[in-house]
Formats: structure tokens, sequence, C-alpha cells
């Protein structure tokens, strides 16, 4: 088990019986649970996605059960069917496996960290022509699995394009890799750099003046909410993929589901009113889906435990499935 199918992943504790093998598959039915027995044999040059849960969010600033949500998300996928009628797209025409999750300590936030470190690096090294998608946790993955992918990448420029009501610039000092820190610890590390950092979604009263005055200071991109609506969304996130591809050579694509409203994401710790609607969120990873540039995402900062009749969790898996269908699109 220690080496399944590299070090630092296990199984996920719930998996779906696929034995059906419907000519119209459900999400569950579609997307492959590796099988232990035989995690060294598969096939890697036939699967285009893989799905990997990270459970952790100890290193969130506030209370946060977000280390559920892989699992919660899994077993949301019963409610979708794998054909988007919005993009006319077929999703199970691609091949999915989902890898499990990656271990975790019970006290050791650094030593979780590493080991997702470690194990974005395994997954780029093994296979690097296949798609990461992950499932958090909180928002402090995202520095370590950017660090991951440098480390399978050091030559690449990377670039960051964020969805997100805040910065996430806080001072590492005073509160080290958080979920409140995971931007300006990929900048100061020398991870990435300022002017390769996009953010869209940022608005109203959360986030405080010294964070601005940072990003402007490094360098960082971002577009209000407001603005972004003011020219669509859509929209705004294809310039600013363009003008990332201009500098870089990998896109990351993180989403904190904190972007959106409160009344569409009853399930996230810092939801805030005035936030992005569910349509507008699944525009905007569509439109990443579609560039070429785009080599990995997340989805973080969802607590199932504080969600209502799984209205998050289900919005998560959307979010998911509408970047696939991007995706999809782009490898026609």
């Amino acid at each position: 088990m220690k080496s399944y199918p590299y070090p630092l992943l296990k199984p996920p504790s719930f998996a779906w019986d696929r034995s059906a093998s419907p000519a119209e598959p459900k999400v569950n039915e579609w997307i492959e649970t590796l099988e232990v027995a035989h995690a060294n044999q598969t096939d890697w040059s036939t699967v285009d996605v893989t799905i990997l849960g990270i459970p952790l969010s100890r290193s969130s600033i506030s209370a946060s059960a977000a280390s559920e949500n892989p699992d919660a998300m899994r077993r949301a996928w019963k409610y979708f069917t794998t054909y988007n009628l919005d993009h006319d797209v077929d999703l199970s025409e691609m091949r999915v496996v989902d890898l499990g999750d990656v271990r975790q300590h019970v006290t050791d936030i650094a030593r979780c960290h590493q080991n997702i470190r470690e194990a974005m690096q395994a997954i780029c090294t093994h296979h690097p022509q296949v798609l990461p998608v992950m499932m958090g946790g909180d928002h402090s993955i995202t520095a370590m699995l950017i660090k991951g992918y440098k480390d399978a990448h050091p030559h690449e420029r990377v670039g960051i394009l964020q969805l997100d009501t805040h910065f996430d610039l806080r001072d590492l000092a005073d509160n080290g890799p958080s979920n409140g820190t995971p931007v300006r610890n990929l900048i100061e590390s020398g991870t990435v750099k300022g002017e390769d950092v996009h953010n869209i979604g940022l608005h109203g009263f959360f986030n405080a003046r010294s964070l601005k005055t940072y990003a402007d200071e490094v360098g960082v991109c971002y577009t209000t909410l407001r603005e972004a609506r003011k020219q669509g969304v859509a929209q705004t996130v294809k310039e600013a993929l363009e003008s990332l591809s201009q500098r870089v050579d990998t896109i990351y694509l993180t989403v904190d589901m904190d972007v959106l409203d409160s009344s569409y994401g009853p399930g996230v710790p810092a939801s805030t009113p005035g936030g992005m609607s569910s349509d507008e969120l699944f525009e905007a990873v569509h439109v990443a889906g579609l560039c070429n540039k785009v080599k990995a995402m997340d989805m973080v900062c969802l607590d199932p435990f504080k969600d209502r009749g799984e209205a998050t969790v289900k919005t998560a898996v959307h979010v998911m499935l509408s970047f696939l269908t991007g995706y999809k699109q782009r490898l026609k």
C-alpha cells in the first residue's frame, strides 16, 4: 500500500460500483477508481484526466471541515450525467481516473504539505500528459501543489488564474502556510512571479488595504468582480488567460469556492455577500478549460458539514465538470 500507485497516495475511502457500464453513464459510473491490485498496470497513455483528493483543512484560518470535501464530491457524482446539454459535449469520451487521496498526518501540517508537494511531483513525473484535477481541502494546498508541479517542471514559468474573493496574500510571518497565504507563499519562495498571478472575483469589504498594497508592490494582476461584470466574467477570464499565456508556459487554475455569493455557496466557511453566481463561475471555468496552457486545476475551501442540501458540493462538482467540458472541447 505504501507504493500505491506511487508513494504518498492512498485509495479513496469511498468508491462507486462501476460494474453496470450503462450506455449513458452517470458521472459516478464513468470516473474510474484506480484499483489497488492493478495500480501498476494502468495504461496511462489512455488516461486524459486524474482526480486527486487532498483532505487537509487543519491549516485554515477559520474552523473548517474542508478535509471532508473530497469524499463529499465523490458521493455527489451520482447526481450528474456525463452529457453537457449547454455545449452538446459528452465527457464519457474521455478517460478519467480517481487516484484517491494524499496521505495526511494527524497533527503535523508541515508533513501534510510536504506529502502534497511530493504527490503532485510524482503525478507530473509519472504521467505528464495527464491533466490533474484536485479536490481540496483548504487553499493552503495550492501553494504545495504548484511547488510540486515546479519540482517536476523546473524550467517552466508557471502562472496562476485565481478565482477568489480574497487576495490570499496575508503575511507568512503572522499566518504561516495557511489558507490565507498560498499566493504570497508562492511569490516569496520564488515559485511564481507576482505579475504571473491574475485574481478575478475580489469584491466588497473582505480584503485589508495592506493586501492590495502588497499586490501592487509585487505586480499581482487582479480584476474586481464589479469590473469583471461590466465586460462579462467569461470575457474577463478569456483576456486574463490571453495575457498570462504571453508570458508563461503553464497556467494553474485555482478555484476558491468562497468566490461564490453566500446564497450560492452556503457550505463555504468564508462565504460573503456580493460574490459570483454559480452560472458566472461555471462560465469562467469553462473558458479556462478551453485554454491550452491551463494544465492543472483545484477546487478548495468547501465545508460539506456547513452545507445545505448538498448545494455547494453539487456546485463544486458542476465546476469540475464545466472545466472538463472546456478541456474536452480543447482536445478535439
